[in-house]
């Protein structure tokens, strides 16, 4: 389908990317300098564009939809990377600002590596940044000829013509939420698992196996595996945690990627038992990364470590 981007469209988006972070059709309306019922117009308009709602309307807050928060995210890396790159235009006689390109695995950009950018840029300021959601495995023809500097990748490693440094595991454990688990009462024990009940990423990795997740788990706490199927599946983790949070079922819960929906409440551990995955996170990179790279992998290396140290204080640690 061929999309372009109208003015009417941009505007659409605009109100909509405002709308987003504050929350609020009046505070985006006075951002914008419009009336609130004109934001409220353009993102139903966008809405009806889309053929699908980016909002639920709730009388405190707008909440973003699954999808209205992947476009969200993917709007304010945009819009930032317009903002970063007019603003080095306008610094005429300066040299020019170093600009990082990343590849990031989708769900793991949305829930735990944007969240934390603003400590990245304040340290570097001078660093344009720009962020990709992709999860397609790497070598090194596929970086050069897809321009891609680096990348964090979720998978089991064992790249041969790439520079690749773990700077986070993963625990797994299954998390659901209270309206759900308040509907199961009786759920104590792993081997009470049911298939139906259990939400699936169906690609956690290139190359993984159907139910890979889900499989490792439960033969890392001894409970029998049960029958597969009926259990929805998807092909990201964010959504499969995002049917969890809506209390259709049970998710394998990436401690990455629930962390703060632990912490906040709307998501329960269950069982009190984690697994560490088979797969981790790395800084995927062409041989002798650019400063601005470099920049970047070792910002990565101590989020990496501060985020294990809080995990480790929420969650059980793995036997």
């Amino acid at each position: 389908m061929d999309i372009r981007l109208s003015p009417s469209l941009l505007a659409w988006l605009r109100a909509f990317d405002a709308a987003a972070r504050h929350g609020s059709f009046t505070r985006a309306a006075a951002e914008l300098c419009i009336t609130q019922g004109a934001v409220s117009q353009q993102v139903k308009q966008l809405e009806q564009w889309l053929g699908r709602p980016v909002f639920l309307r709730t009388p405190r807050a707008l909440v973003p939809t699954p999808e209205g928060k992947w476009l969200a995210v993917v709007l304010r890396e945009s819009f930032e990377a317009i903002e970063s790159t007019l603003g080095q235009m306008q610094r005429r006689g300066e040299a020019q600002a170093p600009i990082a390109t990343l590849s990031c695995s989708p769900s793991f950009a949305m829930q735990w590596l944007t969240p934390r950018l603003g400590d990245f840029l304040r340290l570097h300021p001078e660093v344009g940044l720009r962020v990709f959601g992709e999860f397609h495995r790497l070598d090194r023809t596929r970086m050069v000829q897809g321009g891609i500097e680096a990348a964090v990748r979720f998978d089991l490693g064992g790249y041969t013509d790439l520079q690749a440094s773990v700077f986070l595991d993963e625990w797994l454990i299954p998390v659901a939420s209270p309206a759900f688990l308040a509907a199961h009462p009786g759920l104590q024990e792993p081997a009470q698992l049911q298939g139906d009940w259990l939400l699936h990423d169906s690609t956690p990795w290139e190359g993984a196996r159907p139910h890979e997740e889900w499989q490792h788990w439960l033969s890392q706490v001894g409970a029998p595996l049960p029958a597969w199927g009926g259990g929805p599946e998807f092909n990201l983790s964010q959504l499969a945690l995002s049917a969890a949070l809506a209390g259709r079922g049970i998710a394998m819960g990436r401690a990455a990627l629930v962390l703060d929906d632990v912490i906040a409440g709307r998501l329960v551990p269950l069982f009190g038992r984690c697994v560490v995955s088979h797969a981790a996170y790395s800084y995927v990179t062409l041989p002798q990364p650019g400063t601005a790279m470099q920049w970047v992998g070792e910002w990565l290396m101590q989020e990496g470590r501060r985020f294990a140290q809080r995990r480790g204080s929420v969650l059980p640690a793995p036997a």
